[in-house]
């Protein structure tokens, strides 16, 4: 292989060692919250960087029905980094192997590394697409392991590549039948064991949340008797459940969005109650969290039969109507007109909306909703906070077992 022959190896090890590193991360990160506390999270570029408040993007994947495997089945699921963990692990051990040994290393071992050291990089790519596609951001853990799949698989081929400088069997012993498969046969089956290992530990020794998933109160009103609230259903509703969002919510959006993509807001008979977190219109707070949410509030309650699509819209363009929100009402009023008409400001100027929105807010005090959102209630049975994000496909196959069906 000549006296370059090392350093595609190293390359390799480099990469699995740097991928290790962030999977290490991303699996703390996760591990951290089944003490069903939040915490800071990991997110950024450079390995020993703190964990930090200030990860939205590396939160919203983390929440997302992509970060995990059986959902339903485990409280947060089994996080994919876990796989991550062990796959980077086999391989950086493998590479290891490579570079000690140099131009002895047998040729079936560097064709075994170039056919797996890719596959790190192939499931990247899937899930970067998810990113960009599902997520629309990018985590930059995820993007640290991203790039670390690219080194490995970059010295793993460039180490495929150097075979060609050297005779076929130069470095390795004379072939006998059968033997030449069992190696790499078994470097398979220890790569798989190796993979999977992180994910069974981790199972056996998740703490049980079924007794805490009932613990965090219901509602004293059930209904609203002026009939103020938001009425969402579709003819496979099943689950009567009461939600008090925000539509200038970065939370509330990605609640929303975790319970579509999983094929959940259409199983439940919703009845919403919009708690803007602004004080133009809520005197339960001090300062305005999100300047704007009144009006946009107003305009979802002026939707009517599309309240859904008003409502979905504001999620969309949330970051645009925050923006805009924070420049002041006009600048507000213009981007509702722009996407809904004058009609639609018509109705938000009017004093009756006013009043049905003010309803939906003592709809709110009425049962001490916590002043934060977003807030779930299965029937009158408060869900958890924490429950509300990692923990939501299980906490709902727990409680609600017929959204599934």
């Amino acid at each position: 292989m000549g006296p370059r022959s090392r350093w595609p190896a190293g390359l390799a090890l480099f990469g699995a060692v740097l991928g290790l590193v962030f999977a290490s991360y991303s699996t703390l990160d996760y591990a951290a919250h089944l003490d069903r506390r939040l915490h800071n999270i990991h997110c950024s570029f450079i390995p020993g960087a703190p964990p930090t408040s200030e990860a939205e993007a590396c939160r919203a994947a983390m929440y997302s029905p992509y970060s995990a495997l059986f959902k339903g089945q485990y409280w947060g699921g089994i996080p994919i980094s876990l796989f991550a963990l062990g796959a980077f692990s086999f391989l950086a051990g493998f590479a290891l192997y490579l570079l000690l040994s140099g131009p002895r290393s047998p040729k079936k071992a560097v064709v075994f590394q170039a056919v797996v050291g890719t596959t790190p990089l192939l499931v990247s790519l899937l899930m970067l697409a998810i990113s960009v596609i599902k997520l629309g951001e990018i985590c930059k853990v995820c993007a640290g392991i991203y790039f670390s799949s690219t080194l490995l698989a970059t010295g793993s081929l460039i180490g495929l590549m150097t075979l060609k400088g050297r005779g076929a069997q130069a470095m390795d012993a004379p072939p006998r039948p059968g033997i030449n498969i069992v190696f790499p046969v078994l470097w398979l089956a220890a790569l798989a064991v190796i993979t999977l290992i992180p994910s069974f530990v981790y199972a056996s020794t998740m703490p049980d949340q079924r007794p805490y998933l009932s613990t965090c109160g219901k509602l004293k009103k059930a209904s609203e008797s002026h009939n103020a609230l938001i009425k969402m259903s579709t003819p496979a509703s099943v689950q009567p459940t009461t939600l008090f969002e925000d539509p200038l919510c970065p939370t509330c959006k990605a609640f929303h969005e975790r319970l579509v993509s999983e094929g959940v807001f259409d199983k439940l008979n919703v009845q919403l109650a919009l708690f803007p977190l602004d004080t133009e219109c809520n005197w339960m707070l001090d300062s305005s969290l999100h300047p704007g949410a009144c009006t946009v509030s107003k305009a979802v309650l002026c939707g009517g039969d599309q309240a859904r699509q008003v409502l979905e819209w504001a999620f969309h363009d949330q970051d645009y109507l925050k923006r805009a929100g924070k420049a002041g009402e006009p600048t507000l009023r213009a981007v509702i007109k722009k996407r809904w008409g004058d009609k639609m400001l018509k109705c938000i100027d009017a004093n009756s909306t006013k009043v049905r929105l003010n309803q939906n807010l003592h709809y709110a005090a009425d049962n001490n909703i916590p002043v934060s959102t977003p807030q779930m209630y299965l029937g009158q049975r408060r869900v958890c906070d924490e429950d509300t994000d990692l923990g939501l496909m299980y906490t709902l196959q727990q409680l609600a077992p017929q959204v599934f069906k």
